[in-house]
């Protein structure tokens, strides 16, 4: 396991927790070990508005990714407090615009849920998560970098043809919501866009 990580204060659990960004971001797009059996589910779409940025997974497995940057920059900024017109007091990480897989580039953007994307502040986007078909994984509870990590490595050890195993690669995200509260046993829901 990698061992870069950030001391940061999480907007939505308000108290210390570790952030493994690099490690999460490469965990989350390599092969792992375990499965899971997700619910499957029709979604409606939504709007988030957050910061995002163009990364890939090569990139965030060097100094230079920017995943980590983000969450640092999120927390320090208090940028969950500038988002106007929430829909919910989630914080959402969302990957979109997969260039190809999990080989190309795609965009990160941590924000959050919002009723209308009229009033996007300075430095922040949106970005519509499209309605579609979604496998949804919840973690087990413990440690809110951990469980993140053991998440992601169980999707992607799930075979193709399997339930979540026929990714989309359009649109996949995270919610930390008030599951998410106690660090230590923190439950989060990731939901993979699937064909």
């Amino acid at each position: 396991m990698p061992l870069l990580s950030e001391r940061l204060i999480h907007p939505v659990l308000g108290a210390k927790v570790i952030i493994l960004a690099l490690g999460v971001t490469m965990l989350a797009h390599s092969p792992g070990k375990g499965s899971m059996n997700p619910k499957l589910a029709n979604e409606p779409g939504f709007t988030v508005i957050g910061i995002e940025a163009r990364t890939s997974n090569a990139k965030e497995m060097t100094p230079d990714g920017v995943i980590g940057k983000q969450w640092a920059r999120f927390v320090k900024e208090n940028l969950a407090a500038q988002i106007p017109n929430k829909a919910d007091a989630a914080v959402v990480a969302l990957y979109t615009d997969y260039a190809s897989d999990k080989d190309g580039e795609y965009t990160f953007l941590l924000g959050a849920r919002v009723t209308s994307a009229s009033q996007a502040p300075a430095g922040m986007a949106a970005n519509r998560v499209p309605s579609g078909r979604y496998a949804i994984f919840a973690s087990e509870k413990g440690p809110v970098a951990k469980v993140v990590v053991e998440t992601w490595q169980k999707i992607w050890s799930i075979a193709k043809g399997s339930p979540g195993g026929d990714r989309a690669y359009q649109t996949d995200y995270e919610v930390y919501d008030e599951r998410a509260a106690s660090p230590q046993e923190a439950q989060v829901e990731i939901h993979i866009g699937i064909k």
